[in-house]
């Protein structure tokens, strides 16, 4: 891995995330870069609108990299003698976040954007809101979202959860996660959320097998596959996040799967406020 990508706003809930991502960098020993995305508003006035003056704009940009700045001192002073240190860098931009966000990973080799969540409700606010929508349909990396609620760690136990709908691209993603794991020295929890029903002997015969090739084929046995049995995929990432001793929880974002119905389904709200680790969301291929 080469670099994480910080956004940040300046709230809290941004601030702890960027220590969440930054402290994640230093486990697998890679580099990061905050970036902040300036909404100036239009130079030329419309009805009902007033001119915002060039030399103001350029107040804004400044007011962002003190900022940034601060954010880096910061990181930067929160690190021992000890480890890895890594080193930070930082941009800013005007235009809307996705537009930078997506421009700095298509040139600065970036490998996972991390990003806090916001309101007291955990994940409900960010995900129901157009701006994370639009976030997570369109930024072209992994995407990791952390509540604040989310301990700043070492993390061990990272779970993949699936309903092995598409299992071909379910190992792409995987790999991606036994990358990362590696590096961390982590064990990965392939999760299956269905009920007893999808539970026949050839399903468990084609998964016994599914999860041997896996470890064979990227040369990492440190992966075990688990059952939470329920026929609500909501209730069952529940249960996974408080019972299941997870650092991290993985889904992959198909248009009309289970995450994009936790997404936008009618009942995100109840799901979303009770995912107290970080969650990491990988675009459909």
């Amino acid at each position: 891995m080469k670099k994480f990508l910080l956004p940040t706003d300046f709230s809290a809930n941004a601030l702890h995330a960027a220590e969440y991502g930054y402290n994640l960098a230093k486990q697998v020993k890679t580099d990061v870069i905050l970036c902040n995305a300036v909404i100036v508003p239009a130079e030329m006035p419309q009805s009902g609108m007033i001119a915002w003056p060039i030399e103001e704009s350029d107040l804004l940009l400044q007011d962002s990299n003190d900022e940034l700045n601060r954010i880096k001192s910061r990181l930067e002073n929160s690190t021992g003698a000890d480890g890895y240190r890594p080193t930070i860098g930082y941009m800013n931009g005007s235009g809307s976040v996705t537009d930078i966000v997506n421009h700095l990973v298509g040139s600065q080799e970036i490998d996972l954007v991390v990003i806090g969540t916001h309101g007291s409700s955990g994940l409900s606010t960010l995900l129901l809101g157009n701006h994370s929508r639009q976030m997570i349909d369109e930024v072209a990396r992994p995407l990791l979202l952390v509540p604040p609620t989310a301990p700043i760690k070492q993390v061990k136990k990272i779970a993949f959860a699936t309903d092995f709908t598409n299992p071909e691209e379910d190992l792409i993603h995987l790999h991606s996660i036994v990358t990362l794991a590696r590096l961390l020295n982590a064990e990965i929890l392939l999760t299956h959320i269905s009920d007893e029903k999808a539970q026949t002997p050839e399903f468990n015969k084609w998964i016994k097998e599914f999860v041997a090739d896996l470890c064979d084929e990227a040369d990492y046995p440190n992966i075990h596959y688990h059952i939470v049995k329920s026929n609500n995929v909501g209730r069952g990432l529940d249960w996974l996040c408080e019972y299941g001793d997870i650092d991290m929880l993985a889904m992959v974002h198909r248009t009309h799967n289970f995450i994009d119905r936790l997404f936008y389904g009618s009942q995100t709200k109840k799901i979303a406020a009770h995912i107290p680790v970080p969650l990491l969301v990988f675009q459909q291929k």
